[in-house]
């Protein structure tokens, strides 16, 4: 695992394309990982945030998905507990504002590698359409996908990404809330024990 992860922090395949964006940024891919790891956060990608910091879900949305899972910053951050794998790895850069999606380069080069090196994952949270769909092969938009969450678990939750952008959603979707994340604290308190 030691040497993968040294292979994807020098990765630079996308260093033209990022550096044609309105940032003009270098690749800095983010990721956590160890072979000891039970529960897998695949989210979308790092946000300019985390790409300056070099540490993931140091944001608002990290903090709203810390409460959704029920634990602290510590547990969170134990790469020996939990692995954080985006599908790109690295800050897309912008587009007229808005968040460019990762490169699906990113996947195709290093995903298969990153999921054969963590073992013991019994967990695995998807957040978003770019994880959903190449975990679970769903078509289905979001909305679709975390509705049908029941069919996934216990081995994969389907999530919307916590940005606070996604509130609206939340108070269109309360059973999410209600249903859905106390079933979600209690599995991960299960796989983190």
């Amino acid at each position: 695992m030691d040497k993968l992860l040294t292979d994807i922090r020098a990765c630079r395949l996308c260093a033209d394309r990022f550096a044609a964006t309105e940032t003009a940024h270098a690749p800095r891919p983010v990721l956590r990982a160890t072979p000891t790891a039970r529960l897998l956060i695949a989210g979308q990608a790092p946000g300019m945030k985390v790409h300056q910091s070099g540490m993931p879900f140091t944001d608002p949305s990290g903090d709203r998905l810390r409460d959704w899972l029920g634990i602290d910053s510590d547990t969170f951050y134990d790469a020996s507990r939990v692995a954080i794998v985006p599908m790109g790895f690295c800050f897309p850069g912008y587009r007229k504002g808005s968040d460019l999606p990762p490169p699906p380069i990113c996947a195709r080069t290093w995903r298969a590698q990153v999921m054969a090196a963590l073992p013991e994952v019994r967990l695995t949270l998807l957040i978003g359409g770019y994880a959903q769909k190449w975990h679970l092969g769903v078509k289905t938009g979001v909305t679709d996908t975390v509705t049908r969450w029941r069919d996934f678990s216990p081995e994969a939750v389907p999530l919307p990404h916590p940005s606070w952008r996604n509130t609206a959603w939340l108070k269109r979707n309360p059973w999410f809330e209600a249903d859905l994340l106390p079933v979600l604290r209690t599995r991960v308190k299960e796989v983190l024990a």
